[in-house]
């Protein structure tokens, strides 16, 4: 694998699909992540969402808890309440030291067929569905491009998998990151050392830094706020699906700015009900199938403390 010292750049604008998708193939093949620019969202939009984002998590706890996270993964997580037990690439022991509200897609009734359907949990808050529920729509569209664009870089040749993202599985977090004491242990993260499970990362961050990329040869690569751009990393399932050509880079968030830290970050991934292989293309198949429902239940089981069975029971869908 190639060693990187820094993220790479795409720019998206008018430029034909393949001619992004060349680039996109370079990025995701090395580094797997990149800053996206020219992308289309509205600066305005980014900065009504940050906005929300700092006037939900300044209500009072019991504000915020009346809106807990629940069994379909929406709501508010508080900090220490989830933990990356399943990761290998580091011991992790502590929580996470962030807090986050989660929007996934608006079931009005959840389907008991879907594993996570169900409404959004909405805080009692002027504004902040409006603008959570735009940011998200114009996130949808731009994951949508972005898959396209994955796919033809992966030189996939069947692309019928994108009918899995007609209905997609689309989530919104709103993270808070407090400032960790300089001298807290090294085993202390604001998000612990991870791979995203999913397909796309869409993030925009403010100017605290914090997040970093691990290289293949496990150097740790700042990945600071660029201005106008957006963080796009591969996630699990999409590394599947391109049989390893696209690669889900290993990153992490430690906040020791002695500032509050915001980010928002946008996962998009196929329906739930998806069947996760190599596509057509992509060489003899790396990797066996899998529903990614399956794989989403057995994740949120191990991480989440809302999602940890009672005691000798399954959860539900």
């Amino acid at each position: 694998m190639t060693e990187f010292t820094e993220i790479p750049v795409i720019r998206l604008g008018q430029r034909p699909d393949a001619e992004i998708a060349a680039d996109f193939r370079t990025a995701y093949g090395t580094t797997g992540f990149g800053y996206i620019t020219e992308h289309g969202i509205d600066p305005d939009l980014i900065a009504a969402l940050f906005d929300a984002s700092r006037r939900f998590h300044a209500l009072p706890m019991e504000r915020k808890m009346a809106v807990a996270v629940d069994r379909s993964h929406r709501g508010y997580i508080p900090i220490n309440t989830s933990t990356d037990v399943n990761s290998t690439l580091a011991t992790v022991t502590k929580p996470n030291q962030s807090a986050s509200f989660m929007m996934m897609r608006e079931d009005k009734v959840a389907q008991p067929e879907e594993y996570l359907s169900g409404p959004n949990r909405w805080p009692e808050l002027e504004g902040f569905r409006e603008v959570l529920e735009a940011y998200a729509g114009a996130m949808t569209a731009l994951g949508y491009r972005l898959m396209k664009i994955a796919l033809q870089a992966a030189e996939v040749t069947d692309i019928s998998v994108m009918r899995a993202f007609d209905t997609p599985t689309i989530w919104l977090r709103l993270l808070h990151y407090p400032p960790q004491p300089a001298a807290s242990p090294e085993d202390l993260y604001g998000s612990a050392p991870h791979t995203d499970f999913g397909c796309l990362t869409l993030l925009v961050q403010d100017d605290v830094g914090g997040l970093q990329v691990k290289t293949p040869a496990g150097n740790w690569v700042d990945v600071p706020r660029l201005p106008g751009s957006i963080v796009v990393n591969v996630g699990d399932m999409l590394h599947r699906m391109s049989n390893g050509r696209l690669l889900s880079t290993p990153h992490r968030v430690i906040n020791r700015s002695g500032r509050e830290r915001y980010s928002c970050p946008f996962f998009y991934d196929p329906h739930v009900n998806t069947v996760i292989e190599p596509l057509p293309g992509t060489g003899a198949p790396k990797f066996p199938p899998l529903k990614f429902a399956d794989f989403l239940r057995s994740e949120l089981e191990a991480a989440y403390d809302a999602h940890k069975p009672a005691s000798g029971q399954g959860v539900s869908p």
